[in-house]
């Protein structure tokens, strides 16, 4: 008897991933080898997980501990970045994925894996990021996507698990498909698709309701090097636990909640609901000490640069050359961005209360107004004249263009005029 092929399998435990053991079993013949990646998630037990893949169906499961490697090559780059996708959305799942390619084409490798197969959707944005990174890792590789396949609703996946034995955690009555990790969790589906509607509570589980935070503000204090976040509250700290701790305290504030209709890749907006204590606040520290040791030009060319580098992990080519090259640029812009942050947490919002740093450019004697001021307020009267001299001039011989009241058509030379 011929022996099987393989499907290496990126499963979470969730639904989608559930039932896809049986299905790629069935429709394909191949045995599936269940690959979780451990990135952090703080609610769900992954190793609980490993064991309900074999009993479903998996010949082999196989439990990846990659928060190390998400924290150093994935967080941290796009922290330094500003990489907030359409200027909200810090991208948790986003970042996830790449790695989960890195490790799924690894280990299809070690167990001569003929497939990789994934549990997202066809008008979902994890669709693009697992296939587009496994087509570049491992050119010519077969990839099976079920939910794209299969047809079924929500509704009928949760009837299908229960028709067939599989433990699952949604419900029809609470269906909401929820992803999670170091940096962030991610709710959608059930109420949250209507955008009138307010998240009902039951959707958070990462913050408090801000109306029932602490009736006073908390202050931490994050401490930089180069851009990357070594210590909180003056305690030297890895990043693992760095974001966990912060993600504990700002969440006890209710900071880190994300509601935004968003663009998908695929040409459809999307209600998206998301809570990121750790990643709200140390993205506002770390603008918040870039506007103090960046210059005026570089600040503002790296803004541009946070929005291109979004995009390019928001979809999918994080293996992509340009990134590549976006990241070197990113990491040089970095050597000065070392110091101190205080941020203030009250009541849902995260606020810069104080910044310092060794390299800072602002100087107190140049930007004061009281005694000890050392600007040159002389130098300003030539500056001025020449910063004004082509609106002067164009004012002089174009007067009609400048005037703020009245739009002509026809403008007359002012050596023509009677």
């Amino acid at each position: 008897m011929a022996k099987r092929g393989k499907a290496v399998l990126a499963y979470s435990g969730g639904l989608d991933t559930s039932v896809a053991i049986g299905w790629i079993r069935d429709n394909y013949g191949l045995d599936v080898v269940a690959m979780c990646v451990d990135m952090g998630a703080a609610t769900r037990d992954l190793k609980e997980a490993r064991k309900k893949a074999l009993k479903i169906g998996a010949v082999k499961s196989i439990l990846i501990d990659g928060r190390r490697d998400f924290v150093e090559h994935f967080i941290w780059p796009s922290l330094q970045a500003d990489a907030l996708y359409e200027g909200g959305y810090p991208m948790a799942t986003s970042l996830g994925r790449p790695l989960i390619v890195h490790y799924a084409v690894k280990v299809a490798r070690q167990e001569r894996a003929e497939a990789f197969s994934h549990g997202a959707t066809g008008k979902g944005n994890d669709q693009v990021r697992f296939e587009v990174g496994v087509r570049t890792l491992a050119p010519g590789m077969k990839i099976i996507a079920p939910l794209r396949e299969w047809g079924m609703t929500r509704d009928q996946e949760i009837e299908y698990a229960r028709e067939n034995g599989i433990p699952v955690e949604a419900t029809k009555k609470s269906p909401y498909s929820i992803d999670e990790n170091l940096w962030g969790r991610s709710i959608e589906c059930g109420v949250l698709e209507d955008p009138w509607r307010e998240p009902p509570e039951d959707a958070f589980t990462w913050t408090a309701d801000p109306r029932k935070a602490p009736a006073r503000p908390e202050y931490v204090e994050i401490d930089f090097e180069q851009g990357i976040p070594t210590a909180l509250n003056g305690k030297k700290m890895e990043g693992i636990p760095l974001i966990a701790e912060l993600n504990r305290i700002a969440g006890r504030h209710g900071v880190g909640r994300i509601d935004m209709v968003e663009n998908r890749l695929v040409g459809i907006k999307s209600r998206e609901i998301y809570e990121a204590p750790a990643a709200i606040v140390l993205h506002a520290a770390h603008r918040a000490l870039q506007s103090l040791t960046m210059s005026k030009d570089s600040l503002r060319f790296k803004h541009q640069v946070a929005g291109v580098y979004a995009d390019l992990v928001y979809n999918g080519l994080w293996y992509s050359a340009l990134h590549q090259d976006l990241m070197a640029y990113v990491r040089s812009s970095q050597r000065c961005v070392t110091g101190r942050v205080r941020m203030k947490l009250f009541k849902g919002a995260a606020v810069k209360a104080g910044v310092q740093s060794d390299f800072s450019l602002y100087q107190r004697s140049l930007a004061t107004y009281d005694v000890g001021d050392q600007f040159d307020h002389k130098a300003a009267e030539g500056f001025l004249r020449l910063h004004g001299l082509s609106v002067e001039t164009q004012a002089q011989v174009q007067p009609g263009v400048l005037s703020p009241w009245t739009v002509k058509t026809r403008l007359v030379p002012p050596s023509r005029k009677r």
